[in-house]
């Protein structure tokens, strides 16, 4: 959600906004319906304004709440700036800038950096990858109908693709139908960069990482070692926490604006 947020108007806390109107918030637009628990950015805001009303800005609430995941999933801890504000625009169209699951790998560094992000930040931040799960729709493209001569993609490992089709069969079009990121997507670890290595990662955008020498020795290190993983990690969400919006506010509810 952090991720999210700051990739749009930078991290502004524009995609915990509503939708009114004839409005169509971030938090409805394609790339996010994924995004759930919104509840908990709500809780911890009233908890904060109970105490100093009009201090913290939900923006700052998001990054903090990004960091606390980690750590309660056995990643590491790292000091969030703050001093964000919150933003007052958030449009669904603009979501199509996030990077997709699509994207090769000069479309991801274009994306990343267009926000001042350099090709270790992309290796590293795809990290949190290791967490959660992913609706096939996600995925679908490589295993059904890749191309006119083969319906799984290459790049695949053939075992991993025919798992993947026996969750996600073509006539299997329910939207709750879903894979976790790894098997211990609960925890959060460097099992995500071994995975990349032997090809049995879900996205394309994932598996591109490997397409260039950069990233390819960074996922390499990053497999072979948690220690350099964590802190190369560390250091890309304090840079992509400081990329900054159009902050105007400090917001009394973080689903829509004084």
């Amino acid at each position: 959600m952090h991720f999210h947020d700051c990739f749009i108007r930078g991290c502004d806390g524009s995609v915990l906004l509503d939708s009114k109107g004839n409005n169509t918030a971030e938090k409805d637009g394609p790339p996010n319906v994924s995004l759930h628990s919104f509840f908990v950015i709500d809780n911890a805001k009233k908890a904060v304004e109970s105490v100093c009303p009009g201090v913290v800005s939900c923006a700052d609430i998001l990054a903090l709440a990004a960091r606390d995941a980690v750590v309660l999933s056995g990643g590491p801890h790292w000091n969030v700036p703050k001093g964000r504000k919150d933003g007052r625009i958030s449009k669904a169209s603009e979501s199509i800038q996030l990077p997709a699951p699509t994207f090769n790998i000069s479309q991801l560094r274009q994306s990343f950096s267009q926000r001042g992000l350099s090709l270790e930040d992309l290796a590293a931040l795809s990290g949190g990858h290791t967490l959660g799960f992913s609706h096939c729709s996600s995925f679908n493209n490589r295993i059904h109908n890749f191309n006119s001569t083969t319906d799984i993609n290459p790049s695949l490992h053939p075992s991993f693709a025919a798992s993947l089709r026996r969750v996600c069969n073509a006539k299997n079009n329910t939207k709750k139908a879903a894979v976790a990121m790894d098997p211990s997507s609960s925890t959060f670890d460097n099992a995500y960069y071994r995975l990349m290595v032997q090809h049995k990662v879900l996205f394309s955008s994932d598996n591109a990482l490997l397409d260039s020498p950069k990233t390819r020795s960074l996922v390499s290190k990053f497999a072979s070692s948690k220690e350099a993983f964590l802190k190369a990690f560390v250091n890309s969400m304090i840079k992509m926490s400081s990329i900054t919006g159009g902050g105007q506010e400090i917001r009394k509810d973080c689903r829509v604006v004084n």
